[in-house]
């Protein structure tokens, strides 16, 4: 849902040719909703979780969290957010305007293998190393990283940020208690997380448990939200990116089937 890279790469295309913002868009519903009074909100930027750029324009497509590792370098977000071949950006704690003061490159995607094979929902996350000409570390520069967890069980309360597709703007939130759909992914019944919500953290504390995508990209249906099940593949996938490990190649196109 919550943006296919297909999508995210069209687009690119059409805010070169045509120069202005593109608004978030809903997509047509495939699934039943869960019944929900929850709704998200405009809320203030976190220093720990921003915007993700696809080209070298100003419109961010997807979210991403800044996560606690050994050289301070590391972000995640969902794997359909990353594209090969595009040129990919990050600012922590994004509001308004891109100042190319903040914006952070990514060097390297580490994905886990059973994505790359066949993007599979399941493992519909990516950690990405991120470096800047100037030096530092984005950790630094967000006063710490949050650390991954497992899944939440049903009934844990977690806090959302995201930032819908666009140009400028800031952040939009949500706290709600989890539940499980079928198939495994963790499920968030809120309503309100827009086309460029995905990669958005679910977080508990200083911790990550899950995030937006997996199940059709996160859902077809803006009342809920979908989330991987975070297991031993994001851990291992994380020791990989920690490690230095060779990066992946990520597919060209994602198609969220809905």
């Amino acid at each position: 849902m919550r943006v296919s890279s297909a999508l995210m790469i069209g687009l690119l295309a059409l805010t070169a040719a045509c120069g202005h913002q593109v608004t978030p868009r809903a997509h047509p519903t495939r699934e039943t909703a869960t019944p929900t009074k929850m709704t998200a909100a405009p809320v203030p930027p976190s220093a720990r979780v921003g915007a993700v750029f696809l080209g070298a324009g100003d419109l961010h497509t997807c979210t991403a969290a800044v996560l606690d590792s050994v050289a301070g370098d590391l972000i995640l977000t969902a794997a359909h957010c990353v594209a090969g071949d595009v040129d990919t950006t990050f600012i922590a704690g994004f509001k308004d305007a891109v100042d190319p003061a903040y914006v952070w490159k990514v060097d390297a995607i580490y994905l886990d293998p059973r994505w790359v094979k066949s993007q599979d929902p399941l493992a519909d996350f990516a950690i990405l190393r991120v470096v800047r000409d100037s030096g530092g570390s984005v950790e630094a520069e967000a006063g710490g990283g949050l650390t991954l967890g497992p899944a939440p069980k049903p009934g844990t309360v977690v806090t959302v940020t995201g930032y819908g597709l666009g140009v400028g703007g800031g952040p939009i939130g949500c706290q709600a208690a989890t539940e499980l759909a079928p198939g495994g992914f963790p499920l968030l019944p809120c309503g309100g997380l827009i086309d460029g919500t995905s990669g958005a953290p679910w977080i508990t504390g200083p911790t990550i448990t899950g995030l937006i995508g997996g199940l059709d990209g996160g859902g077809c249906d803006e009342k809920v939200s979908y989330s991987p099940p975070f297991d031993d593949g994001v851990v291992a996938l994380l020791t990989r990116a920690e490690a230095g490990g060779p990066p992946d190649a990520a597919p060209a196109v994602f198609d969220d089937d809905c």
